[in-house]
């Protein structure tokens, strides 16, 4: 398998839904605290990259194992495995090795933090596997976009910012008790700034479910779009993001962002524009792709304004 086989099958054009939590984690580090640990940063993203990639290759193979239609955009181009005739044997030797990479590079985070980062590494890793594989895998439920939103928006958000100040969490053993000291306000902070994040993965994974509900049903995967409508689903897009803006506004007013991060509310106009072409046409070939620019609007306007404010 050659470099340009490998980057389609893991799909590196859409790791942008990992690294910009990530990214946003960072920016929310510098403007609020001021530690800041290279090593941890460096181990945390290889082993954030790996799990997506192994995730995602993983997703392909599953979808290739159970389609029960085998033609169409999603299927005969947008699979790796199909378009280049990759044999399984491949395709597990790479789920494999990326798998033991992001392993190893969280367990040397682990090492080099504590034990709040390898649970909640661990929680991310057991619902990244979930979410493709096993008898039901939560993509193929109503759960997609709960769990993609708060797993990539938050944990990663979260993690991101907690591997650089441990004091977010603090575990003691007091006689015979576990006391776990949260600081409550912290987290909830970094949860409302997170939002934009966690609305707007949960719309990437809607968009994706809208425009494949009919091949959705063929391949008896019963996502969110099919049990609630298409109509209701678009209206769902909308108010998504939508919730998005409004906690962009909360996050000011409590001194979460910066006032300049109100400048990030224009670009409300060329989000609102793609929401209405989306509403006009669902496809995964011509309009999906609106969904990520949506994502990438509102959370690198945000980004923009963060790093304004921390030069300023």
């Amino acid at each position: 398998m050659n470099l340009t086989i490998f980057l389609k099958l893991v799909e590196i054009q859409t790791k942008i839904a990992s690294f910009t939590p990530f990214l946003m984690g960072n920016l929310y580090l510098f403007y609020h605290y001021a530690n800041f640990k290279i090593t941890n940063f460096i181990l945390m993203f290889f082993s954030l990259l790996c799990v997506d990639m192994g995730t995602t290759v993983v997703n392909n193979y599953q979808d290739y194992l159970r389609a029960e239609k085998k033609e169409g955009y999603n299927y005969e181009k947008h699979n790796a495995i199909v378009n280049y005739n990759l044999s399984k044997k491949t395709v597990k030797k790479t789920i494999l090795i990326l798998f033991l990479l992001a392993i190893v590079f969280g367990l040397l985070l682990y090492l080099n933090t504590d034990v709040i980062v390898l649970i909640i590494g661990f929680i991310s890793f057991v619902i990244g596997i979930l979410y493709t594989s096993g008898p039901v895998p939560i993509s193929r439920t109503p759960l997609g976009e709960i769990f993609s939103g708060l797993t990539m928006g938050f944990f990663i958000t979260f993690l991101a910012i907690y591997i650089h100040n441990l004091n977010l969490i603090n575990i003691f053993i007091k006689f015979n008790s576990m006391v776990i000291d949260l600081q409550y306000l912290s987290i909830l902070k970094i949860f409302i700034f997170s939002m934009p994040l966690i609305f707007g993965i949960a719309n990437i994974m809607l968009a994706n479910n809208i425009c494949d509900i009919e091949d959705d049903r063929e391949n008896n995967r019963y996502t969110l779009p099919i049990y609630i409508s298409r109509s209701s689903s678009l209206k769902l897009f909308r108010y998504l993001y939508y919730l998005s803006y409004l906690s962009i506004i909360i996050s000011v007013i409590l001194n979460i962002l910066p006032s300049i991060s109100l400048f990030a509310l224009l670009s409300f106009v060329k989000v609102n524009q793609n929401i209405n072409k989306f509403e006009k046409k669902q496809s995964k070939k011509d309009t999906f792709v609106l969904a990520v620019n949506n994502f990438m609007v509102i959370n690198y306007s945000t980004a923009f304004t963060i790093i304004l404010a921390i030069i300023l």
